[in-house]
Parts: C-alpha cells; structure tokens; sequence
C-alpha cells in the first residue's frame, strides 16, 4: 500500500462517482506539448467521466511534471485520473489509479500498492475468462477491444460486440470498450453493454474537442431513454 507521506501528496481527491460515459486516453503525439493541458481541459469541461495518462515515451521527471499538472485539472473537474501501466508514478503523483494491459504490472500486485481505494482497470482483448480472472482478482473494471479499425494500435487484436453482451451478463464490473470508437458506432457498443467508451483519435485529432465529448456523452443517454 502506498505509504503516509505519499497519500498526503494526493490533491483533494475528488468525489467517488459512477464509472460511466467518455473515457479520453491522452496521446503523446497528438498532444505534444502545452497543448496536452488545452485539449484535455477542454474534454473536462464537456464532461469527461474518466482520463488516463498515457505516455511512455518521456523521461521519469517530464511525466511526472506532466501527471502532476493534469492531475490539478482533472481535480479542478472532478474528474479521477488513471495512470498507463506505472504504479510508481501513480503513488509519486497520488493519481487515483492506474490501467494495466495483460503484458503489464500484475494486477494483484498494483492493489496491493495502491490500496482498496484506487482505481484499477485492466485490459481483456476479446477475452472473457481473463476479465472473469480480473473480477476476482479485485479489478474496477475491465477493458474490451478493439472494436473496429484502430489509428493508434491498428495491429491489436479484434474484440466482437458479442463479447459485451456475454460480460454485460456474466459480470459485475463496469465495462469499458476501446478501439476505432466515434459518435456514429458508439452506441452499438453501449446497446450491447458497455458503460464507457475509451477514445484517443475521435477527441484529440480533431479541433473541436468539446463537441466530440458532447456527442459521446448524448449517446449514453439516449441509450437510456430508449
């Protein structure tokens, strides 16, 4: 478990809340610079239900600096923040979680860390017997994908929505899916089971962030009203 010291850096966590609706992962590429802080800010602001930091391609110290500064935004949004796959950096920063991928930290022992309090998410492919494993194993939720053609990991293996239908009966966890994600195939995936949708591409490679978030956002809710 993170220590005293570590879990007084941690900034006025914010308030626990449903896992549910837009799940933007922040890319390196896409978001080089101060304009990592801009886009996602202006993702926040649209209503954003989750964010992962995602960048393994700087230095220790650069994302730390980096985690700190969106940790201070997504506080500003209540928003919790997830750390990719580096549980140091999550208790460095007092982030509230991390997302594992299977080739990852064990998810056992990122709980053990981090404690009963942090979000852990983990992915699952098309696989639902290791999303079954990550339920027992203490998992906040479990990750499905791709679901249709990915721009940031065009050669990772295909997910079918029937995968969700089966999780959305067989388990008890929030169920996030990832992959080739827009406004217009969405809501096939929240029709079948999915409480959140993870995007990259749809939000941050295009100008008007906010709208995109909305559009997501109005997908959920028409689902439930159906």
């Amino acid at each position: 478990m993170a220590s005293q010291p570590q879990l007084l850096e941690r900034l006025n966590e914010p308030m626990p809340k449903p896992l549910h609706g837009v799940y933007a992962i922040t890319d390196a590429t896409l978001l080089p610079g101060a304009q990592l802080l801009t886009a996602t800010e202006e993702a926040l602001k649209a209503g954003l239900g989750l964010l992962q930091y995602r960048n393994k391609g700087l230095p220790w110290q650069a994302r730390c600096d980096e985690a700190k500064q969106l940790l201070r935004l997504c506080r500003a949004y209540n928003t919790p923040l997830l750390i990719n796959d580096d549980v140091d950096l999550c208790i460095k920063i007092g982030a509230d979680g991390v997302h594992l991928g299977q080739g990852d930290t064990k998810l056992t022992s990122a709980r053990q860390r981090l404690g009963a309090q942090a979000l852990v998410g983990i992915t699952c492919h098309s696989d639902l017997e290791l999303a079954k494993q990550a339920q027992e194993h203490g998992a906040d939720y479990v990750a499905f994908g791709r679901f249709f053609p990915s721009s940031t990991k065009p050669n990772a293996p295909p997910a079918s929505v029937e995968v969700l239908r089966q999780a959305s009966k067989e388990l008890s966890l929030p169920i996030v899916a990832i992959g080739g994600i827009n406004a217009e195939n969405g809501a096939t995936l929240i029709d079948a089971g999915a409480n959140m949708l993870a995007v990259i591409h749809y939000l941050f490679a295009n100008p008007n962030i906010s709208a995109r978030v909305q559009k997501l956002n109005s997908l959920f809710s028409q689902t439930i009203s159906r």
